[in-house]
């Protein structure tokens, strides 16, 4: 909350604990916030304090007028999709404000349109991709053997970052080869490992238990210091990884639309493929296997040979 003028300072601290009471993720929370506090600040800004008055002091002054304004400064400054988030964000701020504080009669969100954002196509990744990155891990080492676990991890199950970063100990069954992730809107839900990745994880625990920070709960633990490994550390491990591989855009989420598209290919139903990932919205499955639709196209029109047999 720092550099806020105290009005939004103060508004921004009561809904974070309305928030916390909603056990809201940590993350959800954080990208709540920051996306206020960024338009507190837009409008304290020196240079925008005349032309947006009380609005510059206290949230409850806000107008569509200053929300379009903050919006259009960040498709400029930062990316459409950047602005569109930052939109949904002030739109449960302001929700907030009206029905829970009753401060302001109405949303200023109320005819504010969201950014239109391309349409951006999350790339697959190929096998041969995946084993080179593998190869990378050859050896006994702390890290190695770690770094291929988590590797395995992401392609076998098609999670996002943050759920198997969060894996604790307590969430591995490796006598029924399982992991059980902490989805989103604290829904959970059990996945079963292949072989592969089962080995791998299992390696991986056993050289845990040599580890300084062995006993700590979490499951994947830093290189340095008795520390658990974040979401950012595994996302810094897996570009180093690339880089080794000569494999460029490495990231979490290329084995998810993988996992969607290689379900999509062998026929499997789209309601079980929300379950295994997590989705609630049909709308999910259709853009995570948009980028590969073309392929699957193909092979089903090979498969089907219309024209052919006559």
């Amino acid at each position: 909350m720092a550099e806020l003028p105290p009005a939004w300072a103060a508004f921004l601290t009561d809904w974070d604990r309305s928030l916390r009471s909603g056990n809201y993720p940590s993350t959800t929370r954080y990208n709540y916030l920051l996306a206020a506090a960024q338009l507190g600040r837009y409008l304290a800004d020196d240079g925008r304090q005349d032309e947006v008055g009380e609005a510059a002091a206290t949230p409850t002054a806000v107008t569509r007028r200053h929300v379009e304004a903050f919006q259009a400064w960040m498709v400029q400054t930062r990316s459409a999709s950047t602005a569109l988030n930052k939109h949904k964000a002030l739109q449960q701020f302001f929700k907030w404000l009206a029905l829970d504080e009753e401060e302001i009669e109405q949303s200023p969100m109320l005819r504010v349109r969201p950014p239109k954002t391309p349409v951006t196509l999350i790339p697959i990744i190929r096998d041969e991709d995946t084993k080179r990155l593998l190869d990378t891990c050859k050896g006994k080492d702390f890290v190695q053997v770690r770094d291929e676990a988590i590797i395995r991890t992401l392609a076998n199950t098609g999670a996002r970052l943050s759920e198997v970063a969060n894996l604790q100990l307590g969430d591995v069954d490796l006598s029924l080869d399982t992991l059980r992730y902490h989805g989103k809107g604290a829904k959970d839900r059990r996945v079963r490992l292949g072989p592969k990745t089962a080995r791998a994880v299992s390696r991986y625990l056993r050289v845990r238990g040599s580890h300084r920070a062995f006993g700590l709960p979490d499951l994947w633990l830093a290189v340095r210091g008795a520390q658990p490994l974040s979401a950012n550390g595994i996302k810094l491990m897996l570009t180093r990884r690339g880089q080794r591989a000569g494999v460029s855009n490495v990231h979490a989420h290329r084995w998810r639309n993988t996992y969607a598209h290689e379900w999509k290919l062998a026929g499997g139903d789209t309601g079980d493929l929300m379950l295994l990932l997590g989705w609630t919205s049909e709308d999910m499955p259709r853009h995570y296997g948009a980028s590969a639709a073309a392929e699957r196209a193909q092979r089903v029109q090979a498969r089907m040979g219309i024209g052919e047999r006559v």
